[in-house]
């Protein structure tokens, strides 16, 4: 996908070393511009391999707004391992704060439930809000299906009366819909791109999500567009990242979804790729 790889090239070529509170230096540019067109593909990186298994589980725990860590534990995806809600465990780089920050479930208010809920006073991930919130989801798919042509479709993470009791403000904080030509468009935008590791993840993940939107209108699938922020490449990453530089990119995969009613009652195994033929595995590590 060689819009991800200009992207990379891009900061290789002019990131400014710049530090950050993981302690982890990394090489940043500010404001980049992801494209693709989904009749090209499903935008799954093939330099190396990318499972759809846990993109696609990962948000079906947003569309859920689900807070508890064990669901994703449960189906054996470690992506929010590291987190905790830090009203519960306060963040720390120590092995003992790490350890208790690995061991608590509650993760706060973070993405899907401010998708589902926004506005209502979240208590804990096993009762329910004080107030009513608004479902900002259910509001888009009925603005899809009822004014198309709507210039607010926008679903938002970002609410900073939350943000203390989030295990990690949102990194993908808001994305739009909207409809041309009987297609469906998904922008998001993004304050922190962490281009090695979790960026591959955010293009599959909205990817999905416009994918699973056009199936609920009936709509053809269009432009899938990223506006990131801080955009960064740690210096841990460098040598997997450059390798794939090296690797000639393969043609994209197809995404398809079996048995769909409605995003609602939709699950991660639903979905399946066709013809993903990838690079080996280059191993990551997250910087908490």
């Amino acid at each position: 996908m060689e819009a991800y790889l200009k992207i990379v090239k891009k900061i290789l070529d002019e990131g400014i070393l710049t530090k950050n509170r993981t302690g982890i230096d990394t090489y940043s540019i500010s404001g980049v511009i992801f494209e693709h067109d989904m009749k090209d593909g499903f935008p799954l990186l093939t330099t190396k391999s990318v499972p759809l298994r846990l993109v696609a589980s990962e948000l079906e725990f947003f569309i859920k707004g689900i807070t508890n860590k064990k669901w994703l534990l449960e189906r054996d995806n470690h992506i929010w391992d590291g987190w905790a809600s830090p009203d519960i465990i306060p963040y720390g780089h120590d092995k003992e704060t790490q350890k208790k920050m690995r061991e608590e479930i509650e993760l706060g208010p973070i993405y899907g439930w401010q998708w589902r809920n926004f506005g209502a006073e979240y208590v804990s991930h096993d009762k329910p809000p004080k107030s009513r919130g608004i479902d900002q989801l259910k509001n888009v798919v009925e603005t899809l299906k009822n004014d198309p042509d709507s210039r607010r479709m926008i679903v938002s993470a970002w609410n900073p009366k939350d943000q203390h009791k989030m295990a990690l403000p949102p990194c993908h904080y808001c994305f739009q819909v909207t409809v041309t030509n009987g297609k469906l468009n998904l922008m998001w935008s993004q304050r922190s791109v962490d281009v090695a590791l979790g960026l591959p993840f955010n293009i599959a993940s909205y990817a999905l999500l416009l994918h699973l939107l056009a199936k609920e209108a009936g709509l053809k699938e269009g432009r899938l567009v990223g506006f990131l922020g801080h955009t960064h490449i740690y210096i841990p990453h460098l040598k997997g990242i450059k390798e794939q530089l090296k690797r000639k990119p393969y043609s994209l995969p197809t995404l398809k979804t079996e048995n769909f009613k409605t995003i609602f009652d939709w699950v991660y195994t639903d979905s399946k790729v066709d013809g993903y033929k990838h690079h080996p595995r280059i191993k990551f590590e997250v910087a908490v």
